[in-house]
């Protein structure tokens, strides 16, 4: 019987093993698959314009230069245009997040009558939009048109973000909800000093979203504050950049090669693809500093306020 059972027990190592190696090789391959596009997008935006239309670049630059960086930030409006972006996304991500938590908890709590009729309500818009055109005439009446306020109060409330919220305190026990009232504190009470800390993961989680979500936005600049500078954001002065490299150089490498040897074969020039590849990693940074610090937040607020539904 000890026999059958060591016989056992090694059969078990013998596929934890076996296992354990298929995992890593998968995850090592996982892992490849998911930085190599990073890395290269690195290595075209350090390598020189005219190399690059050659191809072959993969993870190392062969003719190093910053000159695709100097390009994107000799722009005169990028460092104006990166401190708007910074005020979007953190003031935005701010008020969002609060506000929509504050929405989830109020139709999470069972006792409130009107709990059904507001949650079939929002998420009927996830299905149905006005369109863009009731939507400007709407941030015009508004006066929203011409002001910072206009990133920030249309999006303010996320429906998604709500629901994920609203399934995560749904989760927590209701016990902590009942001892409170019988203290006598109040909804904001209860709000603040239960629902928000024990709600840090999912809080995180979509505060992550709505962060990149500002970060990302340049189309609602090209909509409502195209025409004032003071207004605009990163995203939107670098797509201006990407389109005017466009236009000078044109989309393929043959007419970046020409403009090359029109100069007598100078190489601090630039194409569309080594400054689309340093535009992705300039508003790609601040993302991935961030994220670290969130990951693990991230993770289980997704995971547990995606459990109910």
């Amino acid at each position: 019987m000890q026999l059958i059972n060591r016989l056992k027990g090694k059969r078990r190592s013998v596929d934890d093993l076996i296992f354990d190696t298929i995992n890593v090789i998968f995850m090592i391959l996982l892992v490849i698959v998911m930085l190599y596009p990073l890395l290269n997008t690195v290595a075209i935006s350090l390598n020189a314009s005219t190399d690059t239309v050659k191809g072959g670049i993969r993870l190392i630059p062969r003719v190093f230069t910053w000159y695709n960086y100097e390009h994107v930030f000799t722009e005169a409006t990028i460092m104006r245009s990166a401190v708007t972006s910074v005020l979007r996304t953190v003031i935005g991500t701010g008020l969002g997040v609060m506000a929509s938590a504050m929405v989830a908890y109020t139709i999470s709590r069972p006792h409130f009558f009107l709990k059904k009729f507001v949650t079939i309500a929002f998420v009927l818009t996830m299905y149905m939009n006005a369109g863009l055109i009731p939507t400007y005439l709407l941030h015009r009446d508004l006066n929203l048109i011409g002001s910072f306020w206009v990133y920030i109060l249309p999006t303010l409330i996320g429906v998604f973000n709500i629901i994920v919220i609203r399934s995560f305190i749904e989760g927590l026990p209701e016990t902590l909800f009942e001892s409170a009232r019988m203290d006598g504190a109040g909804e904001f009470t209860q709000f603040f000093k239960i629902a928000l800390p024990l709600s840090l993961p999912v809080i995180a989680t979509v505060s992550l979203f709505v962060a990149v979500g500002q970060w990302n936005q340049w189309f609602d600049v090209f909509i409502y504050n195209s025409s004032i500078p003071e207004l605009s954001t990163l995203q939107y002065e670098l797509m201006k950049v990407l389109s005017n490299s466009n236009a000078a150089f044109g989309s393929g490498a043959g007419a970046a090669s020409q403009f090359a040897n029109a100069q007598g074969g100078v190489v601090d020039v630039v194409t569309p693809q080594s400054v689309r590849a340093a535009m992705t990693v300039v508003v790609s940074v601040p993302i991935i500093m961030v994220y670290p610090f969130l990951q693990k937040y991230f993770v289980k607020g997704l995971t547990i306020g995606g459990v109910k539904g």
